[in-house]
């Protein structure tokens, strides 16, 4: 039997992430082999590729024994062993719930030497396809079906959140107060946006939500792809506040809510010190701060006001990743179209190009970057394509009838002529 290879991103330890070609082991009975068609990236992956071993999801001999990248990753699966084939066939669509609920945290596209989103070949262990981390996927595209994961997160953290059912009870009732106001803290980037849509368009919505962001630029971004008026017709005032770093914008964003009391619910989208202790001068009575944002630092930690936690009943979360039911619940919305994924796909590009975008994240401009496991393309702004092949003339035109962002058609032209890695 001919050896199955496969080319792949791998992290050998900080700031060393090599794409190689490798072999692959022999799938096995209990096994499924599986083709990567996208992945995208995420700023988890750039604090790994700065940690290296140091990080929790990560082996300790990672220079002996590397592991690929990439947890947001869609595919094609292309074998299944005797044991998975009353479920799964050749030619099935996929998406990844990178999260294996181990003890130690080890993950998909984090952990494993022959699994993660930035490959073009991959083989999927059976402890993964028991824990149901191989979820059925029917989108149209398959740039959405790498942001399937990123948007769970979303759906996780907006589960998370609670309340009092009643003030003089101590039931809660789970998930964000219905009807309720809202704000999403340093809401500019690809997760912010994320949250701005399925706060306007699920069926539990805030009647007031707020946005803050500390550049114009990416504010008014944001007030253009997710308006004011588009939110009105979902039942939600939303207002956009310009928030510069330093400034102190509690008074004007209580100002917003009924009666000045402050927010139900507020999604930290930045770790840093002094948004948390703003986010928790904000809250309403029973009020609930999200802090979403990851942070880098294991001691990170902030001020905050324990009289309004003992008198005003206000409460604090923080989730990281989703489960599996999340990820169901994500796919259903992209499927049917509760969200418009496309408005944060900024960038495409192949797997020639991801060492260096990753090591770069921060500083990259835009919002997702969705990368084709497949393929050889530079980093590239869907809406700035060169134009310097009759390809990227008519993925421009394509795009340019679709708003001006990635589409389902541009992708399948992409995939059809673009040049293999």
């Amino acid at each position: 039997m001919k050896q199955l290879k496969t080319k792949a991103v791998r992290i050998y330890g900080v700031s060393d992430l090599r794409l190689e070609e490798f072999d692959l082991p022999e799938m096995g009975d209990d096994e499924i082999q599986a083709k990567i068609i996208t992945d995208s990236l995420c700023m988890s992956t750039y604090k790994v590729s700065k940690q290296g071993a140091k990080h929790k999801k990560l082996p300790d001999n990672l220079a002996e024994n590397p592991v690929i990248m990439g947890h947001e990753f869609c595919g094609v699966i292309e074998a299944v062993g005797k044991k998975w084939q009353h479920l799964y066939q050749p030619g099935d669509k996929f998406v990844a719930q990178p999260n294996l609920g181990r003890a130690d945290t080890f993950s998909l596209g984090y952990s494993f030497p022959y699994v993660g989103g930035e490959a073009t070949k991959v083989i999927i262990m059976n402890e993964a396809i028991e824990k149901g981390c191989l979820l059925p996927y029917k989108g149209e595209s398959f740039f959405e079906g790498a942001l399937v994961e990123p948007l769970s997160c979303v759906i996780a953290g907006f589960k998370a959140n609670f309340h009092l059912r009643d003030r003089n009870d101590y039931d809660h009732t789970m998930g964000i107060k219905e009807g309720g106001t809202m704000a999403i803290l340093g809401g500019t980037g690809p997760m912010g946006s994320l949250a701005i849509d399925y706060a306007i368009h699920n069926e539990k919505r805030p009647s007031v939500l707020v946005v803050t962001g500390s550049t114009k630029e990416k504010l008014e971004k944001s007030k253009k792809l997710y308006s004011p008026e588009d939110a009105k017709k979902n039942g939600v005032t939303l207002h956009y506040v310009l928030t510069p770093k330093g400034s102190d914008f509690t008074e004007e964003l209580k100002a917003l809510t009924p009666d000045g009391k402050g927010f139900d619910d507020i999604f930290l989208m930045v770790a840093q010190e002094d948004m948390v202790t703003k986010a928790e001068a904000l809250l309403a009575a029973d009020g609930c701060l999200n802090f979403f944002a990851g942070p880098a630092d294991s001691k990170f930690s902030a001020r905050m006001n324990f009289y309004n936690l003992h008198y005003n009943a206000t409460h604090f979360v923080g989730t990281s990743g989703s489960n599996t039911q999340d990820m169901k619940d994500a796919i259903a919305c992209i499927e049917n179209k509760t969200v418009n994924l496309a408005k944060i796909a900024t960038h495409i590009m192949g797997l020639n190009d991801v060492c260096e975008s990753i090591l770069q994240i921060p500083s990259l401009p835009g919002g997702k970057k969705i990368v084709y496991s497949q393929k050889d393309f530079p980093l590239s702004d869907v809406q700035n394509l060169q134009g310097n092949s009759p390809m990227e003339e008519k993925m421009t035109e394509i795009i340019s009838r679709h708003d001006g962002l990635w589409n389902a058609e541009a992708e399948a032209y992409f995939l059809e002529h673009c040049k293999d890695i």
